[in-house]
């Protein structure tokens, strides 16, 4: 019952308030022991908001043939291979998902902004394993890989719920271990690219900050996926106060590149102005190029509701059907 309280104090206070989960933030959890259970209570709220469920159902496909026992059901009697061979075989089925999904987590420094227990990680690794549990509530298939300047982890596509235990396990793991190095999403996505075979929706947490800045390279990889049947969905992780609107105190401070490591020194107030001009254009050029290749990109600020992305992922979700 304590890890309950430590775990839901700040959430209950909410709910008091006359909240629902569906209004959780990531400044609403200040302390989780079970991530698993969190990812459970949102996506609940936020079916319990929708006055609806999301499950689909499942359908099968046919995998092999065995030999007929007698006494087993008739029904799946494959009768051509009878007529041919004078022997009873029955078809064996396995499940087939609606949908296979990997979702690609970015680990790399820049994502450690702007402070611990309130970074654009923790914000991703919960969204992911919300995500997560909703994909396996639907019987879904969905596979995790961590990255940053290469793949650092990634795990088979199943659809059980031991899997989804390890796969969220994994993701807490994250919150414990720290950046050590930059970004690179468009090797990472070419590999991606390469390494699954069967039609999928890839879903990316990231800050798509990297070390070259060329985001003609990262949308030559996404192009990658593209080429290869693959669906996309980004979910663009910034902090807007400081990363999009500059908003710091009028006083001198000292800025450090995450990805690089350089260090600045100055007065915000000297460069806002140029700075949010620069971001506002890489935010366009963004939306522009995911426009133009027919890639789904969403702008998730941490300061946003958890229900926003799940809500942007079951509508993608409901494209693909």
């Amino acid at each position: 019952m304590q890890g309950k309280s430590l775990l839901w104090r700040s959430i209950e206070k909410k709910n008091r308030l006359g909240s629902t989960m569906k209004d959780i933030r990531l400044a609403d959890i200040k302390q989780f022991e079970n991530l698993e259970l969190l990812a459970k209570q949102l996506v609940e709220g936020f079916i319990t908001g929708l006055h609806k469920s999301p499950y689909h159902g499942f359908s099968v496909e046919f995998a092999e043939h065995k030999l007929y026992n007698f006494g087993e059901s008739t029904r799946h009697v494959d009768w051509k291979v009878y007529a041919r061979t004078d022997r009873l075989y029955t078809k064996q089925y396995e499940e087939e998902t609606n949908l296979r999904a990997q979702i690609l987590l970015d680990v790399s420094n820049s994502m450690h902004y702007p402070k611990p227990g309130n970074d654009k990680l923790q914000f991703s690794v919960v969204c992911a394993a919300a995500i997560a549990y909703l994909l396996s509530s639907q019987r879904d298939a969905v596979g995790l890989t961590t990255f940053s300047d290469k793949i650092i982890h990634q795990s088979a596509l199943k659809t059980t719920k031991s899997h989804l235990s390890q796969l969220i396990a994994h993701l807490n793991d994250q919150l414990n271990k720290e950046g050590d190095s930059a970004t690179d999403v468009a090797a990472v996505l070419h590999q991606i690219a390469q390494k699954i075979h069967r039609r999928s929706l890839v879903i990316i947490f990231s800050d798509m900050f990297q070390k070259s800045n060329d985001l003609d390279e990262i949308f030559k990889a996404l192009q990658h996926l593209k080429h290869n049947k693959h669906e996309i969905l980004i979910f663009h992780v910034t902090d807007h106060a400081t990363e999009l609107e500059f908003d710091f105190d009028d006083r001198p401070h000292r800025f450090i590149d995450l990805e690089s490591n350089e260090v600045v020194k100055l007065n915000p107030r000297d460069i806002k102005d140029a700075y949010k001009e620069k971001m506002s254009q890489l935010y366009h050029d963004l939306k522009i190029k995911c426009g133009t290749y027919k890639i789904d990109m969403i702008e998730a600020n941490t300061a946003d509701t958890f229900d926003k992305i799940l809500g942007a992922y079951l509508i993608k979700r409901k494209r693909m059907r």
